[in-house]
């Protein structure tokens, strides 16, 4: 089996609704999103001979993924009362909102998703909070 992996990162701000502690406050993080997707088999193709893919294009959608999120507030929707989202706006802020709970489990998870999307072989995916906490999601 071979195995390629790339990384991204990007800055941005969340909170935990309902969570009793410091995260249920809006705060930032550098979250480092860790990719590994793998082939049985290298490519017989003259550009990719040799490789499973061209690491430049797994970079790319990694970077565009990370991108999107960079300097960004993102929030579960429903989390945040209209008014607030309102005045948030008014200010030019730019808002994120996600489906799931701004976790870095979910994150795993979605960023999991949007690869498979693109039709890569995705072994696992890992996204640090801080240096030394991160989440990993893979299928069985």
């Amino acid at each position: 089996m071979y195995v390629l992996q790339t990384e991204q990162s990007f800055d941005a701000a969340h909170f935990l609704k309902d969570y009793k502690g410091k995260c249920s406050n809006i705060h930032g993080h550098r979250w480092r999103v860790v990719v590994s997707i793998s082939s049985e088999k290298l490519s017989a193709e003259q550009q990719t001979k040799g490789m499973i893919i061209d690491f430049s294009d797994l970079k790319k959608v990694l970077k565009n993924i990370c991108d999107y999120f960079d300097h960004t507030f993102i929030y579960e929707e429903n989390s945040l009362k209209p008014e607030t989202v309102t005045a948030l706006q008014a200010e030019n802020f730019r808002l994120i909102t996600v489906p799931f709970r701004p976790t870095a489990e979910n994150f795993a998870h979605f960023f999991y998703e949007e690869l498979k999307k693109e039709k890569y072989t995705v072994c696992h995916v890992e996204v640090y909070e801080t240096p030394d906490n991160c989440a990993i999601y893979k299928e069985q």
